[in-house]
């Protein structure tokens, strides 16, 4: 680090933990990247937990003029969220929430998940006014900063008019509640001059008839581009201005550690309608007509935007067959009662006619073609994505027309698009308020390339900004990509007001520079990421961030984008033999923190806009490392042998636990596991019991249907917990609920030498991995009078590694999905528990079952609770016993999660070890408790 940066280091590290003060060439590299096309690479990444660190940070880096930037998700398209100074990254410390008024306020602190905050609004029917298309990612500290609205917040309803105080962190350190008169008070004395500044700048705008028009003109439009100046007209006490003014100031005005936000109505009933018009002109004037009916949303679609999810799974066929000047309009329809959205419908229905539609107009309520039209909107820009060249990145802006000049602007942002190349280019966005989102492949890595874009952005600013005087950036925030052509949209008047306001909230200039306002006339063409080849099965990877929230490792290494970009950085220095000893650096750091601590749950491929199973890469590296070992193809070869050797093991280690205790089991099969290279796991407290094998039950001809038990490896060697109340293995009890439910159960011959392929697939055995999968699908063909029996499997990691690999015929069954769907039916329930913990492993979730989980165990238990951070366990198969640092990371916040619950359940062996050791309660199968309670 450079000598200012060692020295802040030294100071902060005084009362922050070493290790949330990063600063090595592998992470901060690996945060040297968001959504936007831009990198620079901090010098320093300190994970802050509260708002006195942040304060004592601030305090620190001001005395030693070093600029910071904040950064809650990273999910910011424009460059907001990177810095090659200091990042002051939000730890997992920032999810407080407090509901107000039955829910008609709520105040969050920035770091959690928009969809989150909805969730827990949920049961007032109210959710917060901001709906980016990024809210299952992005971060309330982001959708302040940014001032991000979306596909129905519209105007009216973003975080500028919903917020109603907030929690400021200044320059300076300095801490202002809005909502409290003595803090108020106290900032009255301390800043005093800020306050009159932002006084005399109101009424100066004011007073300036044709700049105040002017303001309010450009947020009649989305805008966010520059300052929220219409503060400055809208509001008279100076710390109303300061609150507004903070929202969309993308962190360089301070940093804003909980906001307030008057909630909106969340209406249960919802109907939509695709709407085909023969060209764009007839599109936007339907536009223009709906803008006075009662929708939810209108999102427009040009031609390119539907050709670009045509053909693929679940989209109308039709979307083929469309002539080529063709656009749609998606209309969603919301209401509190049935009556109230047939009104609605009708209205909005009855405004269309005359517009030329091409077909009729027929709005659904029904789930899943409702789900469809928005499949086809969300769709298109990982669409563009998927299929662009490696190498190069997608882009996506924003811009705001006037809705009554919308289609001309369209048809000649059309043609510019045209006029330099970009023939790929999609538009589709917000059309009430005219924001159009246009979409396009960019390549960076050619000087002709971005002179190309240079020569775009420029006639688009002129024609947007200018021409039509519309906004710039509707909603993904000013940003380093739009800093220069903020004088261009506001007039030299505007601009050198906003500059003021910057100078006062922050006089030394250290607060993200270069964003919103710049000096530097080409900072949008400096720093350009690069997106060379990596692995194809990471290409497509566009650097979202999407992923992060779901991927267990998060808090411990890296998350899923963060190993894509590192890996690209190694293939790009291998292929160009530039740094040698950093590639070895590089390389050597990420055999544990990318590799090593990777689940490979593959919950991020769920998140992901282009569907990337980062974990496909982790296993490839680990066939990489180890090849397919001759040990590998033993241990297939010999399978019933090694899970009678592992129960044996089993045995004897619950033995000498009984005569040594768990200390001094620690610490023998610590010395056992690196003297035989990983073989012997390491000790875990809860450690399981030996399962004790079932005998094979023959098929008996009698009038019960049959039904094929098919018991993982980890069921057949881990029996019960040590502390467990139920000592039964799970495959007894598995027996006794089909018993009860009436089933002829077929437990297959020979199924101790079986195993799904997982264990070899995970560690990189993938030839073993095939042969294991082979083997089983002849048993089960078999044992299935080929395909006609249903089969359940015990374990849900195991049964969707079956669905992946087995033959299709076979009717496969995960236990929760076959006990909801066929036992439960069956079984009498007489009463439930009064409460439980519920754990969704990845893998059910992956398979579409998790509401299939929750409504099994709201039949069983009165209160469910679902611990809303935690998502993949980390346990991985053995990561719990050989890397049990993943297991305790993904599961820190359990135990305050679940502290009211005396039992939680789960569906998978392995899992429920770790649960079990990070919540203090005892987790088992739910099958364990169907048993329990059914008759």
């Amino acid at each position: 680090m450079k000598p200012q940066y060692q020295a802040l280091y030294d100071t902060l590290a005084q009362r922050i933990d070493r290790e949330r003060l990063i600063h090595d060439p592998l992470r901060t590299l690996a945060y040297g990247t968001d959504a936007s096309f831009y990198r620079l690479v901090p010098q320093l990444v300190v994970r802050v937990h509260d708002e006195d660190e942040v304060r004592f940070v601030l305090q620190q880096t001001r005395a030693l003029d070093i600029p910071v930037t904040f950064r809650a998700a990273g999910t910011s398209l424009s460059g907001q969220a990177v810095t090659e100074s200091v990042l002051i990254q939000l730890s997992d410390q920032w999810k407080g929430y407090r509901i107000h008024d039955h829910g008609h306020s709520v105040s969050l602190q920035p770091g959690i998940i928009g969809a989150r905050a909805n969730q827990l609004l949920a049961p007032y029917q109210r959710k917060i006014g901001p709906d980016p298309a990024s809210i299952n990612a992005c971060m309330i500290g982001g959708i302040a900063a940014n001032n991000a609205s979306g596909m129905c917040c519209g105007t009216a309803q973003n975080s500028y008019h919903t917020v109603k105080s907030m929690r400021v962190i200044m320059e300076d350190g300095t801490l202002l509640d809005t909502s409290d008169e003595n803090s108020r008070t106290a900032f009255r004395e301390s800043h005093a001059d800020l306050l009159s500044e932002l006084e005399t700048l109101a009424d100066s705008v004011k007073n300036n008839s044709d700049l105040a028009n002017k303001i309010r003109h450009k947020y009649r439009l989305k805008n966010t581009t520059g300052y929220s100046l219409n503060s400055l007209v809208d509001f008279e006490d100076a710390f109303d201005i300061l609150t507004h003014l903070m929202i969309g100031s993308e962190g360089t005005l301070g940093f804003i550690s909980e906001v307030t936000y008057e909630t909106v109505e969340d209406h249960p009933i919802k109907a939509a309608a695709l709407i085909y018009f023969p060209d764009m002109e007839a599109t936007c004037r339907a536009v223009t007509v709906l803008k006075s009916t009662p929708v939810s949303a209108v999102e427009l679609i040009d031609r390119a935007g539907l050709r670009t999810v045509a053909g693929k799974p679940g989209m109308p066929d039709i979307l083929a067959d469309l002539g080529d000047d063709v656009a749609g309009l998606l209309i969603d329809v919301r209401g509190s009662t049935a009556d109230e959205l047939d009104q609605k419908v009708q209205q909005v229905t009855q405004s269309l006619q005359g517009m030329n539609a091409l077909y009729e107009i027929e709005f659904t309520q029904e789930k899943a073609l409702y789900d469809t039209y928005w499949k086809i909107r969300k769709g298109m820009f990982p669409a563009v994505g998927a299929v662009r060249k490696v190498g190069t990145t997608v882009i996506i802006e924003d811009v705001a027309f006037p809705v009554e000049q919308l289609a001309e602007g369209v048809a000649e942002l059309q043609g510019v698009f045209q006029k330099y190349g970009y023939r790929e280019a999609i538009l589709f966005g917000h059309a009430l308020e005219g924001n159009l989102h246009f979409v396009f492949t960019q390549g960076f890595d050619d000087p002709a390339e971005v002179t190309r874009y240079e020569a775009l952005m420029d006639e688009v600013a002129q024609l947007v900004a200018v021409k039509y005087n519309g906004s710039l950036k509707a909603e993904h925030g000013t940003g380093r990509n739009m800093a220069p052509y903020v004088l261009l949209e506001w007039g030299q008047q505007a601009y050198d007001i906003m500059w003021q306001l910057k100078k006062a909230f922050d006089p030394k200039g250290l607060l993200n520079p270069d964003v919103i306002l710049s000096h530097n006339a080409n900072i949008h063409v400096q720093n350009l990421k690069p997106l060379p080849q990596a692995n194809d099965k990471v290409d497509t990877c566009i650097e979202c961030g999407f992923c992060e929230h779901a991927c267990p490792s998060r808090d411990l290494t890296l998350t899923p984008r963060q190993r894509i970009v590192l890996w690209r950085e190694i293939q790009r220095l291998e292929r160009s033999g530039e740094s040698p000893q950093r590639l070895a650096e590089l390389r050597e750091e990420y055999s544990y923190q990318g590799v090593d601590t990777c689940a490979a749950c593959g919950l991020c491929s769920m998140q992901c806009p282009v569907g990337i199973n980062t974990g496909d890469l982790t296993r490839e590296l680990r066939h990489d490392r180890y090849q397919d070992t001759k040990v590998g193809y033993w241990i297939a070869d010999h399978f019933a042998g090694v899970t009678k050797t592992a129960r044996t093991g089993l045995a004897v280690a619950g033995t000498m636990r009984g005569a040594l205790g768990n200390g001094a089991m620690k610490a023998v099969t610590g010395v056992a596991h690196k003297v035989s290279g990983g073989m012997v796991p390491n000790w875990h407290p809860q450690m399981p019991t030996a399962a004790s094998m079932p005998k094979r039950i023959p098929m008996v001809n009698d009038e019960r249907p049959s039904v094929v038990y098919m018991p993982s490896c980890a069921t057949r060697v881990m029996g019960a917990g040590p502390d467990a109340s139920d000592k039964r293995p799970v495959m007894e009890v598995m027996l006794s609920v089909l018993e009860k439910a009436g089933y002829n159960v077929i437990v297959p011959k020979d199924v101790e030498s079986q195993c799904c392929g997982m264990a070899f697939q995970s560690k990189g055995q993938f030839n073993a991995a095939a042969k294991k999968a082979k083997d089983l699908n002849t048993l089960l063909m078999d044992a299935s009078q080929q395909g006609a029996l249903p089969i359940v499997c015990d374990t849900s990691p195991c049964l969707l590694t079956m669905k992946d690999t087995l033959d299709p015929s076979l009717k496969l069954y995960e236990q929760v999905q076959f006990l909801a769907e066929q036992a439960l039916p069956k079984l009498t329930i007489e009463r439930k528990i009064p409460k439980m913990a519920l754990h969704i492993t990845c893998s059910t979730t992956r398979m579409g079952l998790g509401q299939t989980f929750i409504d099994l165990a709201r039949q069983l238990a009165d209160d469910v609770v679902i611990p809303p951070d935690i998502t993949c366990c980390g346990f991985a198969g053995d990561k719990g016993f050989s890397t049990p640092e993943l297991n305790q990371s993904a599961l820190k916040t359990l135990k305050s999660a679940v502290q009211d619950c005396d039992v939680g359940y789960s569906n998978s062996r392995t899992c429920e070890i770790g649960l079990t050791e990070h919540s203090g309660i005892e987790y088992q199968s739910i099958v364990y408790l169907v048993d329990q309670l059914a008759h």
